[in-house]
């Protein structure tokens, strides 16, 4: 038997360690179940962290199962995606997976087996009927028209709807529970549907199918799955799951647990949502850097790491809530300082000239790969008489505790040399153009004069020209689904783009590098549109930026 950790971290944990325990179980299985009908997304991560995490923690193993009962809104393409992100967030499930669809055959006789004990008969009503007399929270429901028919009359038309003869709508098997119980998941339920379209996994072979409800539990069981861990909605679905477990013949009783999904400030995590978000051309597709998808996040520049990292400080509770978005970037964030390189980068160049600079000539200065890991080692990077600095790191007229360049004011451009402002160059409108700077030569190497002010720069004769896209949260306020429709919410700046000027080594940048552009965020190359000689760079994540702090304050 495996041997479990000392010290479960969480209340399912808990369980599975006292299941091994006892004896109740000598091999744990676990599954993830996504339906392929869209691309998975952060929230998904944590069941993925938790199925897998526990397979591996006990020594168990963990299934890939789509859960593909409805043809109309599910694709191959989703289920692609699910096992691309999946893979790429550290888990593999082996030789097994599988397909709810696989077992069509053998849930169609298990709805056979409940019509001929009693417990499932063919409803002829409509949609809007059968919602009707579901009855509410208060009022129990009513009994169809149908509910008492003969069972043998209830097979011969559910062998017909399997046959093709009826239209979709026009008949649906239900199972004969309780109409008036407490738990409406529990007044007889639609476990089977008429729908006459092909499967985008099983075919043309059906034209009915089972409910997400009757094929879950009933594909657990198929499996040995020991415990089938799902989210809180489906808490008040655990009777029917388990109803259908105890009246048919399956060769195991999984466990169902529930536990408590999270949601995240600034985003929206319904599948719907989403997709309307694609549909409607919000963003570019799922795997848009905005987008909480984990191919959107991937894009972006997030890490497996990072995302297992974030799943392992929030834990798995039984109370839901909303973490701060804050938390995810601080988790990236702390990460990729500790790995990624440094380069320079203006993403708002403005041109400065230094007038006592050689003509012509070019120095090479070092400059640190990772200033805390000398390990790292270091990089040569040209400097010469024109350069490139940020517009964001000049004033014409500076305020208080402004250390950044200025006229009159000396500055240090890192790495090299100090600098004086001397001069302001503006075009027709009176925009600033160009900075004529003096430089002291004997500043080099920390000389000269003790300045506060270090600004990043690039030399403009070795500049590598990138289009720099500044992503921020997708949605403007913290719950975009508290007032009115969640598209009203949506950021206008999502999205900056911006054309940079890059130190040249960044030319050599690739798909699985992250760099630290000094002073500005984590970057790291878009995998989709930057090619060789046209580069995209996307902001993962900014750094924090005291004076833009103290501006927000005045």
């Amino acid at each position: 038997m495996s041997t479990p950790p000392e010290t479960p971290k969480d209340f399912i944990r808990t369980i599975v360690a006292e299941d091994l325990a006892s004896g109740k179980h000598g091999f744990i299985v676990t599954r993830f179940p996504p339906e392929p009908n869209g691309f998975l997304h952060i929230g998904h991560a944590r069941a993925i962290c938790l199925n897998f995490g526990i397979a591996a923690e006990f020594g168990g193993r963990c299934h890939l199962r789509y859960d593909d009962t409805n043809p109309a809104k599910e694709e191959e393409r989703y289920a692609q995606a699910i096992a691309r992100d999946i893979r790429w967030l550290g888990f593999d499930w082996g030789e097994h997976q599988y397909y709810a669809s696989d077992y069509f055959d053998i849930l169609y006789g298990w709805a056979e087996h409940l019509i001929e004990h009693g417990k499932a008969y063919v409803d002829e009503q409509d949609g809007e009927a059968i919602r009707a007399q579901r009855g509410s929270l208060t009022e129990p429901g009513t009994d169809s028209p149908h509910r008492d028919r003969p069972d043998a009359e209830s097979l011969d038309l559910f062998r017909r709807m399997k046959a093709g003869e009826f239209p979709d709508g026009a008949m649906v098997l239900r199972a004969k529970i309780d109409m008036a119980s407490a738990n409406l998941n529990l007044r007889d339920p639609v476990i089977y549907r008429i729908l006459h379209k092909p499967h985008p996994h099983a075919g043309d072979k059906w034209c009915i199918y089972p409910m997400y409800d009757f094929a879950h539990g009933q594909s657990d069981a198929i499996e040995g799955i020991t415990h089938s861990l799902c989210s809180l909605e489906f808490e008040n679905h655990r009777p029917l799951y388990d109803w259908l477990v105890a009246n048919l013949p399956v060769p195991h009783a999984p466990r169902q647990i529930e536990f408590a999904r999270f949601n995240l400030s600034y985003t929206v995590m319904s599948k719907r949502k989403l997709l309307r978000l694609v549909e409607e051309e919000r963003v570019s597709g799922w795997d848009d850097p905005r987008m909480p998808t984990l191919s959107g996040l991937r894009r972006r520049g997030y890490t497996p790491t990072a995302i297992r990292s974030f799943m392992a400080k929030t834990g798995i509770t039984k109370t839901g809530g909303t973490i701060e978005v804050a938390l995810l970037e601080a988790t990236l964030r702390d990460e990729l300082n500790e790995v990624a390189p440094r380069r320079l980068a203006v993403l708002r160049p403005l041109k400065l000239t230094i007038t006592n600079w050689p003509a012509g000539e070019t120095v090479m200065v070092e400059a640190p790969n990772h200033p805390g890991k000398p390990e790292m080692g270091t990089r040569r990077v040209p400097f010469g008489g024109s350069l490139w600095i940020d517009l964001d790191d000049f004033r014409e007229e500076a305020p208080k505790k402004y250390f950044r360049l200025a006229p009159g004011k000396e500055v240090r451009l890192r790495y090299a040399f100090n600098v004086t402002c001397e001069e302001v160059v503006k075009d027709s409108s009176g925009a600033v153009v160009e900075l004529k700077c003096s430089y002291d030569p004997e500043s080099r190497g920390g000389g000269g004069n003790k300045v506060k002010g270090i600004i990043h720069w690039v030399s403009a004769a070795h500049a590598v020209d990138a289009q720099v896209r500044l992503y921020d949260h997708l949605f403007a306020t913290e719950d975009p689904e508290a007032e009115g429709d969640f598209l009203e919410a949506l950021n206008p700046e999502s999205l900056v783009t911006v054309q940079a000027k890059l130190e040249p080594s960044l030319a050599a940048a690739g798909l699985d590098d992250r760099f630290q552009f000094e002073r500005t965020g984590f970057f790291c190359l878009d995998s989709e549109d930057s090619k060789p000689g046209a580069l995209v760079f996307n902001r993962t994540v900014a750094l924090r930026d005291g004076w833009a702090k103290i501006e927000k304050k005045g």
